[in-house]
């Protein structure tokens, strides 16, 4: 659990609060502010939190993080100051922006509760019952008519099977068949007499949600008759109804000429009445078609298209059904949902996660998989390297998971809530490395930015940097590395002031350093300082143990890569797998469990022998060692190396045939007698080939 300290008490101060008490992550300390009435302090009191008026009584107590949410900047700095290194400062900025989501998510919520209630209210007050069931068959809804009609409360009926309720119920039909039934007679237990509509709930993809029914009691239809007598009244209420609704509604005739919209629909799209009633359906399109037009063309509701209206061209998803009276088209109605806000909010959110995934360790121990003695002993040596500050040298094979190790080492350590910059030194140009790893000045060489840039052992400043394939550098920028190893300082290029830094580094190769140190390729004295705690990371060849567990877990990963449901792998595969050197190590093994799943079928849960590919002087099949042909000669005289040859041809011919003699025979474009004389001369059959296939 985190220990955090709020200074602060205002609106940022208040909103991180309310968002940090519900959660079990996070044990504030206390709640600082120099004004005792500050709402952040008296929330903080409601709470038994303790409050003071200076920062400093807490902050050498033990802190992990010291919220800054006063919004001075100088208090930040003095909070840099003062805390310990092991503490993190936030500055106030982030404050402030919790306080405006926090906002702004209670009044999305009030505003969906709002609505909701509006919608029950519409539909509790008309006077057709509605059942709704979902997928499963069961009663999601059910309208205060509904209650009165079947003779029960919606309390009985919500969660249960809905032919418990009504047996003679053909909404589960309506949900096999995904038709609707319009204008059906039905008699219930109780001897009303119902005329309803059932129709399926069908989403934009395509997916089946349920089904629902609009039922009228046909029994009280003389006194309905007599009740409504007035049917400008019940336009008028109509128009109420709409014209309060938030959705935004707009209703058209049987001419596609405009009748009606209501103030949420000039809200988003800008058009007043005026603009609307009377025009054509076009009049509010500014890109796209019309869907009161198409509607009115195929007589058929239209969902979830996306379409921009009005003169600001505000992006929307419309919904549009038929209105039909007595069989007749009488219109259509439509409803717009503004979707704008939404795309530009998840936009920056992916924008926003990008940036932190860039600049921070993806994976940790629990994702190195493995537990060989030669995998637990590097896996210890680095568990204990990430407790210390040491440099630390990863070697191994390419494709065993350095970069792996190197992620996992960051984030055990005490600078995980830092940056985590990667460089790969074999991937950039020796021409740009040194400005790229050390920065440069203004001026510094000609295309120079402006104010010069900050090189990215810079960036990782109280971060960590994992300088990869470190075996390539030059003796140049060898020399330039183990002055930062050494001092703890870089000098930019075209300057002359070192700048302090504190970075850790973790370095890979899979170059043989020592080998190199005689070839003077390699700085001896750079090697012993990067070799303070070399972690040698086992092949594959070495650990066969580990392969299974590996190759679930490459399953799993792919299955969400490839849209895949493969579940497992048989034992003649994994037997196969493990009987390889794998010269690629994990990632050769990655790939060919990729091109496995790639040719199976997609109702294929099981990898298969025959969906490996077969691997590199490893083959499948091999019944008799003097069948494993190489090439040029193998010692035999040349008639026995043919006869070897040809058995081998003869086999695989036979079973690409599915064993049938007359299609091998026509492949091989021989005689249907001749390819019998040879079976019988090889001794192949059916029988001894199925063994080993």
């Amino acid at each position: 659990m985190k220990r955090v300290l709020v200074v602060g008490g205002g609106k940022g101060g208040t909103a991180l609060l309310t968002l940090l008490s519900g959660t079990e992550m996070m044990e504030i300390v206390a709640v600082v502010d120099i004004y005792e009435d500050a709402p952040g302090v008296q929330l903080a009191k409601q709470n038994n939190i303790r409050t003071g008026q200076d920062w400093k009584r807490w902050i050498h107590e033990d802190i992990d993080i010291v919220i800054e949410a006063t919004g001075d900047e100088d208090v930040f700095e003095e909070l840099l100051q003062e805390r310990s290194k092991k503490t993190v400062v936030i500055p106030g900025s982030v404050a402030y922006i919790t306080s405006e989501l926090l906002e702004e998510k209670n009044n999305l919520l009030s505003e969906l509760k709002r609505q909701t209630k509006n919608q029950e209210l519409i539909l509790n007050s008309i006077h057709d019952g509605m059942v709704v069931i979902n997928s499963e068959e069961k009663v999601t809804f059910m309208n205060r008519s509904a209650e009165r009609i079947l003779g029960f409360k919606k309390e009985e009926g919500t969660s249960k099977n809905i032919q418990e309720l009504i047996p003679t119920t053909r909404l589960p039909e309506v949900l096999k068949v995904r038709r609707k039934e319009v204008n059906q007679k039905l008699e219930l237990e109780n001897g009303r007499k119902i005329v309803t509509t059932r129709i399926p709930l069908i989403g934009a993809d395509n997916e089946l949600m349920g089904a629902f029914s609009v039922f009228k009691d046909i029994t009280e239809v003389v006194d309905l008759a007599e009740e409504i007598t007035d049917l400008k009244e019940v336009k008028t209420m109509l128009e109420a109804i709409i014209q309060s609704s938030e959705e935004a509604i707009s209703v058209v005739d049987e001419n596609g000429l405009g009748t009606m919209i209501n103030p949420a629909y000039t809200r988003i799209t800008g058009l007043t009445e005026k603009e609307i009633v009377g025009q054509p359906a076009t009049a509010d399109i500014s890109e796209g078609e019309s869907m009161h037009m198409r509607v009115l063309q195929t007589r058929r509701p239209v969902r979830g298209v996306r379409m921009s209206v009005g003169p600001a061209k505000k992006e929307v998803l419309v919904n549009v059904a038929p209105v039909i009276v007595d069989g007749k088209l009488k219109g259509s109605v439509g409803v717009l949902h503004d979707v704008s806000e939404i795309q530009s909010l998840t936009s920056e959110l992916k924008k926003a996660r990008q940036i932190i995934r860039n600049l921070e360790a993806k994976y940790t121990f629990d994702d190195i998989i493995g537990d060989s003695p030669e995998m637990t002993l590097a896996l210890e040596q680095a568990r204990v390297g990430a407790k210390t500050p040491a440099t630390v040298l990863l070697r191994g094979e390419s494709g065993t998971g350095k970069e792996l190790f190197a992620h996992a080492i960051h984030n055990e350590s005490n600078r995980r809530h830092n940056k985590f910059i990667r460089v790969n030194c074999a991937s950039i140009a020796e021409s740009i490395l040194e400005s790229e790893l050390f920065g440069y000045e203004e001026g510094a060489f000609s295309g120079a930015k402006r104010g010069g840039k900050r090189g990215l052992f810079e960036e990782a400043n109280h971060g960590s940097i994992f300088l990869d394939e470190i075996g390539e550098l030059s003796l140049h920028m060898q020399a330039k590395l183990l002055r930062v190893l050494q001092e703890h300082e870089i000098v930019r290029v075209g300057g002359t002031k070192p700048i302090n830094i504190d970075v850790r580094v973790i370095a890979a190769t899979n170059v043989k350093m020592e080998k190199a140190i005689v070839e003077h390729t390699f700085r001896e004295d750079l090697y012993y300082r990067l070799n303070r705690l070399p972690i040698f990371i086992p092949p594959l060849r070495e650990r066969h143990s580990d392969i299974p567990g590996l190759v679930l877990h490459l399953i799993q990963k792919l299955n969400q890569d490839y849209g895949r449901n493969v579940r497992e792998i048989n034992e003649e595969a994994l037997r196969y797998l493990q009987g390889y050197d794998w010269p690629g190590n994990v990632r050769e093994l990655e790939n060919i469990i990729g091109r496995a799943m790639i040719y199976m079928s997609m109702n294929e849960e099981e990898i298969l022998l025959s969906h490996i590919p077969e691997l590199w002087q490893h083959p499948k099949h091999s019944t008799d060692e003097s069948e494993t042909l190489t090439e040029g000669w193998n010692g035999k005289n040349l008639q026995e190396t043919l006869d070897l040859y040809e058995k081998k041809v003869l086999k695989e011919a036979y079973r690409s045939n599915q064993f049938n003699k007359t299609k091998t025979a026509k492949a091989l474009g021989v005689s249907i007698r001749n390819l019998y004389y040879k079976l019988d001369k090889y001794q192949i059959d059916r029988d001894s080939m199925q063994d080993f296939s």
